[in-house]
């Protein structure tokens, strides 16, 4: 049995679903009984309650084979880094608790920096955790930048006609499909193959930069042409905010921006085969967009 964490997210649900399929027995938790009931069709066994619970973790935990864990994201946490210590702590405590051997964590590319790296600072620190954990296999996964972060500014770039943000425009950035990360979190689950503690970095076909995924955003919301604008920092900041975000999630996604610009968040290892996902962007986009509306 496979415990899933975040697993009507974006990944976790790709996890759950091709687990399913390979025939494994699944424990899917969320925070959602309705968003979860979709999944309990499919055949998973589903627990719905708090991930910073570490007792409620810890009774989902026990008697799986692996566990997939991640550190949930709240954009309008008004600390966001002490928000994460206390998921990050209970996650740990659970693992600890319920006498788990594998655990496959999603982590990001850029971990390996301590601080200036805006959110994934926070997951540089719950590598840490992870790492004091004795008797452990861990397996962290650092993909790049999500393609449907770029999707999700869709209806922003509809309205003002642009497409804004805190990275650089010219600068190479590492992206890649959920569907992807979802597939390689799924297949080292279940081989189970891995000992001690292990990175594998998740590379998608190619580097784009922002006016390149912009441009290719324009084009399938009939927006040819779109054009990518790099806001100076405060002023991203606060139309973050008005979006919704915290001041202090805002100003971490400004930090972020940065550290992608500069090259502070960038890849260790070279492109292998085995790094590699196969989904282009621009084959894709459309659905994304799509299941993004509906």
């Amino acid at each position: 049995m496979i415990t899933v964490m975040g697993a009507t997210g974006q990944v976790g649900r790709q996890i759950t679903q091709r687990l399913l399929e390979a025939g494994e027995q699944v424990r899917a938790i969320g925070r959602n009984p309705r968003a979860l009931a979709a999944l309990a069709a499919a055949g998973a066994e589903t627990w719905a309650g708090d991930a910073a619970d570490a007792e409620f973790l810890a009774r989902a935990f026990r008697g799986a084979d692996a566990v997939h864990t991640l550190l949930p994201y709240d954009p309008t946490s008004a600390d966001f880094r002490a928000e994460q210590q206390r998921l990050g702590e209970a996650i740990v405590a659970a693992v600890q608790g319920a006498g788990v051997r594998r655990v496959v964590a999603l982590s990001s590319i850029g971990a390996d920096v301590p601080t200036g790296t805006g959110f994934i600072a926070s997951l540089h620190d719950q590598e840490q955790r992870l790492r004091r954990l004795t008797g452990v296999d861990l397996l962290f996964l650092r993909p790049g930048v999500f393609f449907e972060s770029i999707t999700a500014a869709a209806d922003t770039a509809r309205t003002l006609g642009v497409n804004a943000d805190a990275v650089a425009p010219e600068v190479p950035v590492p992206m890649i499909a959920t569907q992807d990360v979802g597939a390689a979190a799924a297949a080292a689950l279940v081989a189970r193959d891995w000992r001690g503690v292990q990175v594998r970095e998740l590379h998608g076909p190619c580097d784009l930069t922002y006016t390149e995924a912009t441009s290719i955003l324009g084009a399938a919301i009939d927006l040819p042409g779109l054009q990518y604008v790099r806001l100076p920092d405060a002023e991203m900041a606060d139309a973050l905010v008005q979006a919704g975000f915290s001041r202090d999630c805002a100003e971490l996604h400004v930090e972020m921006g940065r550290a992608l610009s500069d090259g502070t968040i960038t890849p260790l290892a070279a492109r292998t085969p085995e790094t590699i996902s196969p989904t282009r962007f621009e084959a894709i986009v459309g659905d994304l967009v799509q299941d993004r509306a509906a």
